[in-house]
């Protein structure tokens, strides 16, 4: 066992049952999106998504192209693998796809920048000792857009974007950039929706962003978080990952701070 998994081991399922944390759900999926190893040939795509620039339009959406929007694309690109660079990105193309053909009206540059941004927490340059992910990507986003002076209010929104878009339930009750990013993430990490997306719009996001071995990087973080801060996915869905895979995974179910709690009945 490693050290990180003995780490683990040692604090005691008292402890756990002590300590509080938020509570969240992934929104349930109804579908598995397939992982392509190979770009269509019939998918009118440009290369400048794996360079310095990206295509103004991906399978029908505009990409935008503002100083804000270019500055949040440089900065994930340089702080992420290919594989979540691509995740985040097919997240703000699918959300916005979906939303589009709703026909939902929405500040596209807001929900870019949240999307790009919303997996910042995934990054270990930006994780905290115990927070959730979700929280340690909002936070980071928020210093990053800070520093860019944009205007507290929309912060705001990409705050809340990134801290609720593994809680569709939520989050599409909330502004639509806030629902952009939950919906184009879980499309991309379950296949939910998937059946809405065109055959040719998904061929096309799949060559300009294809992902490059997605699903096997995303079971190796989300078990870094268990092993490294287990109470941080306290009722959280990642902690069924830790309990499959980690022997003696120290965080308890919501069965187990129920009967734990101590009130007499």
């Amino acid at each position: 066992m490693s050290e990180r998994a003995n780490e683990a081991k040692s604090i005691s399922r008292r402890t756990a049952l002590e300590r509080g944390a938020g509570v969240a759900a992934i929104g349930a999926a109804s579908a598995v999106a397939a992982a392509w190893s190979s770009p269509p040939a019939h998918a009118t795509v440009s290369s400048k998504a794996q360079g310095t620039t990206l295509p103004t339009v991906v399978a029908g959406v505009r990409i935008p192209d503002s100083e804000l929007a270019r500055s949040a694309t440089a900065f994930a690109r340089k702080v992420s693998s290919e594989p979540l660079f691509n995740h985040v990105m097919r997240t703000y193309v699918y959300g916005s796809l979906l939303f589009d053909r709703r026909g939902v009206r929405y500040d596209r540059e807001l929900a870019f920048t949240a999307a790009v941004l919303h997996d910042l927490g995934l990054v270990k340059a930006y994780q905290s000792p115990d927070e959730r992910f979700e929280v340690d990507g909002a936070d980071a986003a928020r210093n990053f857009l800070r520093e860019r002076r944009m205007p507290a209010e929309r912060v705001a929104v990409v705050w809340d974007a990134i801290a609720l878009h593994t809680n569709v339930g939520i989050a599409t009750r909330k502004r639509p950039e806030i629902g952009i990013v939950s919906v184009g993430s879980g499309l991309d990490f379950t296949g939910n929706d998937l059946q809405q997306i065109p055959s040719d719009a998904l061929a096309e996001i799949l060559t300009v962003f294809p992902r490059a071995g997605f699903k096997r990087e995303a079971l190796d973080t989300i078990l870094s978080l268990c092993r490294t801060k287990p109470m941080s996915v306290l009722m959280h869905p990642f902690a069924e990952v830790g309990r499959r895979h980690l022997p003696d995974f120290p965080v308890p179910t919501v069965e187990d701070l129920l009967l734990a709690a101590p009130f007499e009945e």
